[in-house]
């Protein structure tokens, strides 16, 4: 056995230790050849079966490069009925324009759907605003059109920024077959997954339907692990299940596709910019990331239950997955694979003393959203948390007051807290939260409040600090959960769990008053869904 390929079981070995849970598999593939693939655990912990190589996962959003090839494919080697009906361009964004109107008035194109430029809000963190409960059923046919009627503005101008909506995906799989009048998932057996040699891997839209035996886990070692309920339906934005053997094939594939620049995948991998001219790190359903100065390609998936990530880094000719059947952090595992692997460890660096300014809650002034920062157990870096508990940065401080991390820039002076997030073309200017005891204990607060632009309903309830808050759409009725005062007029609305995963986390909620200083309503924003105004019903 080479030196090498003791190092890269040595790296694997690591894997199930360090990302622990029911059952996971991962593989590396060098040069179009599997150098070293793992399997451990269980597929299905009660039934005892274990994962094997032809366990089939669902690949959850990592389904969107899938159907962004299928798009570039159907463009350049369009069917015979679209080949009839003439320029085959104008047919998608005829199509468009039908299941979404106002991007005609928005100026909203194909390129931003495949990008994340579209400044859609993502429907999976807006279902709580339409009162859905996190086990609840989700149907495309019954519940997607009511969805779309009440998508009726943008929280940027499409284009300048980049936004994670899976509405974009959503849209482009119904244009494709509304435009070939065939289904997703015949056009992505017959165009991507056959060509690929991905014999298993098919479209399964209903996530309470996959094939067994596999079973997503929720939970942890300390609290137990349980089998995670999902009763969603998606195509598009995600849906695809495979096995490793089918992402086997797949790498195989795009490592021969990456060798012809008349591919869609080479096309896929170029670079793409805002409309300001700064590098988007987001193109045809495939994220640029970048490790330790090497530049990798890939996406990762989430359901409730799973967490899966695939990259590709061309210029070694190296391809690593990762799949899991728990809520471990695949994209973190692929990266310590591709960095042993390539023996790039982390560069180490005397960590520097936070200033102490940092710490405390921030209101970013043009999104309206709360940021939190934290202590981290790691000296000299700072935690980071845009709302959702679940997504903390690190941030490595440079010196006291200025510090990166992969995506991102950051610096305090006094209370204003400057953020850059390169990835998202936005830089942020937030200003420090001063807690108040009269807004903690005000009892103003409780009442109705109506957003008519989506037609959801809001119930705030309680009093002397402790309020709760609780949606009603045309989903249903919402599960009521707890409220926590962060400072000023601003609050936050938890929301640990929702439909998709992860779930939104927490939702910023900035009072509004009139001259008189009573309450008149609100404004509620996360990350993937911001700017929504709230009125209180008199």
């Amino acid at each position: 056995m080479s030196a090498q390929n003791q190092t890269i079981d040595q790296v694997l070995d690591a894997i199930p230790l360090r990302y622990r849970g029911p059952g996971g598999a991962a593989v590396v593939v060098k040069n179009g050849e599997v150098i070293r693939q793992r399997v451990w655990g269980y597929a299905d912990q009660s039934r005892r079966i274990p994962v094997d190589p032809s366990t089939q996962f669902p690949i959850c959003s990592i389904t969107k490069q899938f159907v962004c090839g299928l798009m570039m494919d159907l463009h350049r080697d369009p069917t015979s009925a679209m080949a009839a009906k003439g320029d085959v361009r104008s047919q998608f964004v005829e199509k468009l324009h039908e299941l979404l109107p106002m991007a005609r008035e928005k100026g909203l194109t194909l390129q931003n759907l495949c990008d994340m430029q579209s400044g859609i809000r993502d429907y999976w963190a807006m279902t709580t605003l339409w009162g859905a409960k996190p086990d609840d059923e989700f149907l495309i046919d019954r519940d997607c059109p009511p969805m779309l009627d009440r998508t009726m503005s943008l929280h940027f101008e499409p284009g300048t920024e980049y936004s994670y909506s899976n509405v974009n995906f959503y849209l482009l799989g119904r244009i494709i077959e509304r435009v070939t009048g065939e289904p997703l998932g015949k056009l992505l057996e017959e165009r991507i997954l056959k060509p690929a040699g991905m014999t298993t891997a098919l479209l399964c839209p209903n996530t309470a339907h996959h094939p067994p035996p596999c079973v997503g886990y929720e939970g942890d070692e300390n609290h137990g692990f349980t089998e995670a309920i999902n009763r969603m339906e998606w195509s598009g934005d995600a849906g695809l299940v495979a096995s490793l053997n089918d992402m086997i094939a797949y790498e195989k594939y795009l490592d021969r596709l990456y060798a012809d620049p008349q591919s869609w995948y080479y096309t896929a991998t170029r670079p793409q910019t805002f409309t300001d001219g700064a590098t988007a790190r987001y193109h045809y359903g495939l994220g640029h990331v970048d490790v330790n100065g090497i530049d990798s390609i890939g996406h990762g998936g989430a359901l409730r239950g799973y967490r899966l990530h695939r990259r590709h880094v061309p210029e070694e000719h190296l391809s690593v997955v990762v799949l899991f059947n728990h809520e471990a952090d695949a994209s973190a595992a692929v990266n310590d694979i591709i960095q042993g692997v390539l023996n790039r460890p982390t560069p180490e660096t005397a960590p520097v003393e936070p200033a102490a300014e940092w710490y405390g809650v921030f209101l970013d002034q043009a999104t309206q959203l709360a940021i939190t920062i934290a202590n981290s157990a790691r000296a000299g870096e700072v935690l980071i948390t845009y709302g959702a508990h679940l997504e903390s940065t690190p941030l490595k401080l440079t010196d006291a007051k200025n510090g990166k991390a992969r995506s991102m820039t950051g610096s305090i002076d006094g209370d204003i807290l400057r953020i850059h997030r390169v990835s998202e073309n936005r830089k942020l200017e937030a200003r420090r939260l001063t807690p108040r005891e009269t807004s903690l204990k005000e009892s103003a607060l409780p009442g109705e409040y109506y957003c008519a632009e989506v037609d959801s309903t809001f119930h705030c309830t309680g009093g002397a600090g402790l309020l709760y808050g609780c949606f009603d759409g045309y989903l249903g009725q919402g599960i009521v959960t707890p409220m926590r005062y962060l400072g000023d007029d601003v609050w936050a609305l938890s929301c640990p769990r929702g439909l998709d995963a992860p779930a939104p986390g927490d939702w910023t909620v900035v009072i509004h008053r009139d001259e008189s200083g009573s309450v008149v309503g609100f404004k509620i924003g996360c990350w993937l869904a911001r700017g929504l105004d709230f009125v209180k019903k008199q």
